[in-house]
Order: structure tokens, then sequence, then C-alpha cells
């Protein structure tokens, strides 16, 4: 009975089993079909299967989790996905970058024109802007991160967030502008006092005031440094002590020069210093940066190349160059587009076709001892001083001279900006005869004069510097000084670009035309004399090109212009001798240049005796004066007189504001003032 029993049994589990279906693990064959489905490892049963073998062996784990990899799966969301399944709340947890990008969510974003990406940080109360990349914001991101973790981010995390918070601030945050110590908003103007606390002046019309959080942004860049806290009602003659200016005229220019710097856009007009050693060019460069801009290095030698200049020029209001020997011409262009506005653009590194732009206008300081500007595009946006040598008995000590700077200079920045505030409030009823070159800078200058001085004053000491300039520049230029000596005795040349090479060979001498600097073809001579036609013009010489006769030949014509002006304007120059100009009054203009008479020439304007431009001689017309006396008169005044030292105008300094009548010219030689103290 019992056997039967167990018979019975048997065959019932042997049913059983043969009922079963045969149930396979879902594990069996994972990597090969993960190779072909990328979604094999995500089914709910091989997730079960997976996050038990997990808990129960991690090793087997551990080695099928590295064949999935290697067949392309993602074992990243696999881990999340196994997590879910065996309910451990938030998976693997957040990463490192998605720390740091949540907790960049304090920051306030935005971007400027150029796309740079830029963080409003609050620190310990105040606003700080730091450009995303920069290393302020990574020490502050890198911070936060510690307070919230108590550990540090990896380098890879760290770019990683980066990335995408500049990619935030870039598409998804407003654009605004990034200013360097000056910047300025609906009429106001705003001065970076560069301290801790991130505070401004603001500027207006109606005064100057020190604020917590300007309107405007702010960079800092590596080596700024504070400028010294702000006293009211100074005087800006106490600066003069500071500074070896030769003249009142010079000092003059100084002063609206640095009120230029205190504004927030150009163009700014270059300031160059020449003197020879013991001078002081360098003290006088430090003393105008440690005033306006000051930083850990005010004076640098000129870089190399333009990028070095244009990022020096992007981290920095003031640039100041020091013993600078000789301007490249390459240098000498840039310094042009930095004093008007310009930009340059060099390749991004690492990249084929992306750019890095720089754009800026900055005021720029050369010393040298030589005179280093050469160039009339350049010495047309310069002001020009020259500095004297310091007797012994005169000189300071360095630390007692920096010493006393220090605390007049509170009150001599208050000053100015109390000039500023004067200018703001003119500028828009302020209006100019005749603008020069560098007119913003000439009606900023005019505008805020009469908080300091006498209307007057600055046009009188900026035309002076400018004709000066004219006579410098010509002198140091061999085509120019060339040209000029050819017009000495005529009235006008008409010929090739081969003649007149041949001709201010000529005058020049030959050990100047076999100099480098001497043009050696006809083309370049007319490079030269495009270049040197501005000045030129000055002096009243006028130089045309053209094409004349039926092979249209090209000539080239210089003539005297009987109808040049004076200088700019009457106070800017002395007055000429009565006895020198007793016998020329009558038959020459104020230039001292002759009229030119028709004449009959033997030759036609081509140079050809034919009269079908096809070359020759250049047409040479006489001057009309045959005596010996004209001839000598003629010479005497195509070479401008220049004044000894002590002829030198002195324009007069009165601190009124009410005075509109500019300083009268007296008659005579020269004429000066001095200020009233």
């Amino acid at each position: 009975m019992n056997g039967e029993h167990e018979n019975e049994t048997e065959n019932l589990i042997a049913d059983v089993i043969d009922a079963a279906e045969e149930i396979r693990d879902p594990l069996e064959g994972l990597v090969e079909k993960t190779a072909t489905d990328p979604g094999a490892a995500f089914v709910p049963e091989v997730l079960e299967r997976l996050a038990a073998l997990k808990k129960l062996d991690r090793a087997a784990f551990e080695s099928l989790r590295f064949k999935l990899k290697s067949t392309g799966c993602r074992v990243t969301a696999l881990d999340e996905a196994i997590a879910e399944e065996s309910g451990e709340a938030g998976g693997r947890g957040p990463t490192q970058a998605d720390i740091l990008i949540e907790l960049a969510r304090s920051a306030e974003l935005f971007h400027a024109p150029d796309g740079t990406g830029f963080a409003d940080l609050d620190i310990n109360g105040h606003r700080e802007t730091w450009p995303i990349r920069a290393k302020g914001f990574r020490r502050w991101l890198a911070r936060c991160y510690f307070e919230d973790t108590q550990g540090a981010p990896s380098s890879e995390a760290l770019q990683s967030a980066l990335n995408v918070i500049e990619a935030k601030a870039h598409f998804d945050s407003p654009e605004r502008m990034v200013h360097v110590r000056v910047g300025g908003l609906d009429d106001r103007l705003y001065l970076d006092l560069g301290d801790e606390t991130w505070r401004a002046v603001e500027i207006d019309a109606s005064g100057w005031r020190v604020i917590d959080n300007p309107p405007v942004r702010f960079r800092r860049a590596a080596g700024m440094q504070p400028l010294s806290m702000l006293v009211p009602g100074g005087f800006v003659e106490k600066l003069r002590s500071f500074l070896n200016v030769k003249t009142d005229a010079d000092f003059v220019l100084v002063v609206t020069w640095a009120l230029a710097v205190l504004r927030n856009r150009g163009p700014y007009p270059v300031l160059v210093l020449s003197g020879e050693q013991g001078s002081a060019k360098s003290t006088f460069c430090a003393i105008l940066r440690a005033l306006l801009d000051p930083n850990t290095a005010p004076l640098r030698a000129l870089p190399r190349e333009n990028r070095d200049l244009f990022i020096a020029a992007s981290n920095g209001h003031v640039l100041a160059f020091d013993n600078v020997s000789s301007l490249p011409a390459w240098i000498s262009d840039t310094l042009c587009r930095l004093a008007t506005g310009g930009g340059f653009a060099v390749r991004q590194l690492y990249t084929d076709q992306d750019e890095v732009l720089f754009d800026a206008t900055r005021p720029v300081i050369l010393n040298g001892i030589e005179d280093i500007v050469t160039r009339p595009d350049l010495a047309d946006r310069s002001v020009f001083l020259t500095l004297e040598p310091i007797p012994e008995e005169r000189r300071r000590p360095e630390a007692e001279l920096w010493a006393a700077f220090e605390i007049e200079r509170p009150r001599i920045l208050g000053a100015l900006l109390d000039a500023v505030v004067h200018g703001l409030k003119r500028l828009p009823d302020t209006r100019l005869e005749k603008l020069p070159r560098m007119a913003d800078f000439a009606l900023w200058a005019t505008a805020c004069e009469t908080a300091l001085w006498s209307a007057g004053t600055f046009w009188s000491a900026y035309c002076g510097n400018r004709d000066e300039a004219v006579e410098g520049v010509i002198d140091a230029d061999p085509i120019g000084a060339a040209v000029r000596a050819v017009m000495a005795t005529r009235t006008e040349w008409t010929g090739t670009a081969s003649d007149l090479l041949g001709a201010l060979a000529e005058a020049a001498g030959e050990r100047v035309a076999k100099s480098k600097t001497w043009p050696d073809s006809p083309r370049a001579l007319s490079g030269r004399l495009r270049r040197a036609a501005p000045f030129l013009r000055k002096v009243g010489i006028e130089i045309g090109f053209d094409r004349e006769g039926r092979a249209r030949t090209r000539t080239i014509r210089i003539i005297t212009n009987p109808n040049h002006a004076a200088p700019e304007y009457a106070g800017a120059q002395p007055s000429a001798s009565s006895a020198s100009s007793a016998s020329t009054q009558k038959t020459k203009p104020a230039n001292g240049f002759v009229a030119p008479d028709r004449r009959t020439v033997a030759n036609d304007a081509d140079g050809t005796a034919d009269g079908n431009a096809r070359g020759g001689a250049p047409t040479v017309r006489a001057n009309s004066l045959e005596t010996e006396a004209g001839t000598a008169a003629d010479g005497a005044d195509a070479t401008r007189a220049s004044l000894s030292d002590s002829e030198r105008k002195q324009v007069p300094l009165r601190p009124r504001a009410d005075d509109p009548t500019p300083p009268e010219r007296p008659s005579g030689r020269g004429w000066s003032a001095r200020i009233p103290l």
C-alpha cells in the first residue's frame, strides 16, 4: 500500500516537471543582445536580476557591467535604472558638475556685446562682477562647493560646469556693457574707485558722489589699484608742483588731457613727453597714472606686437610706455587706432575659423629722449611736451615727492571731478568755429576749461602745440623737409614722380638721399607725399595728384598757397617782428609765401616741348621777385622762425569762469602772463 502511494507521488512530481516551462536566466546572453539592441539591458526582468546580482555578488556584477560598457551600453543610465529598481532614492546622487551648476544659480548672469559671459556675485553685501572664465569666478564657485560639500571639485567637473554656466549667460541672460575704470550711462559718468567694496563715483551735471552699487558694470583686471579717497574743494594747481612742466600752456594741456581721461569715450590724444636724461619723464608718467588709473605696474615697455598692445588696452584704462627709443610704422598705426577707436582680430588658439576680437579706445602716454613721433597721422592725434632737465639744487628725494603727492592726491582728483561736472553742464552748448582732428577732445576741454581758467585758454595752448608739432614732424621727415626746401624759392612745381624724386634728392643732399628712409621708387615717393601732405598744407604747401595729356600721364603739382592763413589762433603764436616784415608785408600773405604770377613757360604742364604729355623736363614757375633782396626775403619767409625758450608764450591761467573774453594778443615779438596766486 505504501509502495503504491510513493509511486503515485513520484508520478505526480514527474507530471508537474514535465508540465513546467523552462525559465532561462535573464542575464544569459545579455552582452550579445546589448551589442545589437541597446535597450536589452533596460528590460524590467533584466534590471531586477542585475539589482540582485549587484547585491549578492558585486564582483560578478562589475565584470558584467564592464562587458556591457564595451558594447556601447550607457552604463551611467543603467546604474540609475538599477538604483531605481532596487529602491535606492536618488540613484548614484548628483555629480560634482551638477552641484556646481546649481550653486551658480545664486549669481546673476549676463553677457557683454562680444559674447563674453559675466556673473554678478554678492560678496559680503556688495556686488562684484567677474568674467565666468576668470580666476575670480572660479575661486568663488570652488569656495561655494566646499561650503556645501566639505570637498573639492575635480578640474573636469569644474570645467564642465563652467561650460554650462557660460552657455546660460550667453543664451538665457541679458546683454550689458562692461567697463574698465570709467563708464557711462544716461548722461552720467562713473569712475570705479577700485576698492574692496567695489564702490564708484557717480558724476553728472549737478555734482559728484560716491555710491555703493553703480548701475554700470566694471571689470577688475590684474594689477588695478584703488583710487585715493576723494576730497572736495581742492585746487588743480597743486598738481603742477609734482610735474616738470615747462610753461603755463603745457600745464593747461596736461590738465585737459587728464579731464579727457575721466571721460568714458574718446578720442583721447596721445601724450608724448620728450627730454634729456634727468628731466623726470618717468616720474611725470607715474604721477599721472597714479592719479587717474593706479596700477601695480604703472610704466611698461612698448609691446612687440599688436596683440600684446590690445591685451594691455583691454586690461587697463591708461597705458603708459616708458623709455621709448623709436616707433615702428606698425605700432604708430596701432596707437592711432587706440587714440580714436579701433579694433584688432586674431585667430583664436586651437581653432581654424574662430577669431578673438579686441576693440578699445584708450589714453596713452609715451616718453622718450628723442622726438619719437615722426609720422603725421599719429602727430595729429598727439599732444607734445618737452621737459627741461632739473638742476641738482631743485631735485627732491623720491620718497619725499610721493609722500607729498599722496597728501594732495585726494584734493587734486576732487578738483578734476569738479571740472568734469562743469564740463557735463556746458558741453551741450559748447561750439568751436573750426574743429581740429581731435574734435571731440577739443569740445570737451573747451567745455571744462572755464571751471579752471578763462575762456580761450585751452584753444590757445592747443593750437600753439599743434603748430609746433607741424614744424617738428616736417623737420623729422626727409621728404617733407626736402619739399619745403624745393618750394622755398618757387611758387609752383609740376612734373612726374620720377622728376620730383630727382629734384628732392638734389635738395636733400647725397647723404640723405642714400639713407634707408629715402623712397627707392617714384611709387614709394607718391605714398610718402600723401602722408606728408596734411602737415605741408598747414604751412602753405599744397600737393595735388592728377593725370594730364592724351597719355594720361600721372603728374604731381606742388604750389604755395597764397591764401594760407596764419596760425589757427592768434594767441597761439607770437606776432612777427615788425622790422623784418616791413619790406614784404604789402606783397606777401601771412604765411610768408609770394602769390604766384601767371607765367609763359617753354614747356607745357606735362613737361614736353610739343605739348603731348610724353615725358620731358618738369615745369617750374619761377619766383616773380628776381632781385637778391626778394629772393632772400622769400627764403626767410619760407622757413618759420622758431622761438627761443625765453620767447615762448605763457598762456594766462586766470581761474575765472565768468570771463568769456579770450586773452588779448599784445604787440611785439612775444607775450606772456603769469598765474595769479
